[in-house]
């Protein structure tokens, strides 16, 4: 499966949310298909690291070129992988929630160590993909981790989309509805 061009990232962030469903994430032997994915939209946004132009060692990598990796640890145990998106210099992302394991299934559940969906939910899906943070800045085009298009075609009617899970901090951005995932896909995320 050939990487998906830098070229494929230029586009608005909501853009790029729904064009990541259907694509094949790949990091080395293992892939799966993307499922679920949440928007965040900067400085504008509350749920976002980059609230307000918040500009950290942890977000400054918000601010560059789309199509890279930012992953970051959640309760000090997993990670999370977002594609950065919009343009240089505007903090946007596009979390990836869940997967649809496609090839290296036995690889990713000896990773998980743990019963139920192996890639359902952000920290699952990093946990069974083998991705760390060392794959923070990594750009999304190039081998071991990289988004692949495998000819899957995911009809528009099929696009489902409501609130982000888990921003309930957010105020009124907890009710954008900014998640999209694939409408009664069995392995899509639990809230």
């Amino acid at each position: 499966m050939e990487p998906l061009g830098a070229e494929f990232f230029l586009k608005s962030t909501h853009l790029l949310a729904r064009d990541l469903l259907g694509k094949v994430l790949v990091q080395g032997d293992v892939g799966g298909r993307v499922i679920e994915v949440e928007a965040y939209q900067g400085p504008s946004d509350r749920a976002a690291h980059s609230y307000g132009g918040r500009r950290t060692r942890r977000t400054e990598v918000m601010f560059g070129p789309p199509g890279t990796a930012y992953v970051y640890l959640i309760y000090g145990m997993y990670t999370c992988l977002n594609v950065v998106s919009a343009e240089a210099g505007s903090p946007e992302a596009v979390l990836i929630r869940a997967l649809e394991p496609i090839f290296g299934v036995e690889k990713m559940a000896s990773r998980r160590l743990a019963k139920g969906p192996l890639a359902s939910g952000p920290g699952r899906l990093t946990q069974a993909l083998g991705i760390t943070l060392s794959f923070n800045r990594h750009r999304l085009w190039c081998p071991p981790l990289y988004l692949a298009d495998d000819g899957y075609v995911l009809e528009a009617s099929r696009v489902a989309q409501g609130p982000r899970i888990g921003v309930a901090y957010a105020k009124e951005a907890a009710g954008f509805p900014w998640r999209y995932w694939i409408q009664s896909h069995p392995l899509v995320s639990k809230g």
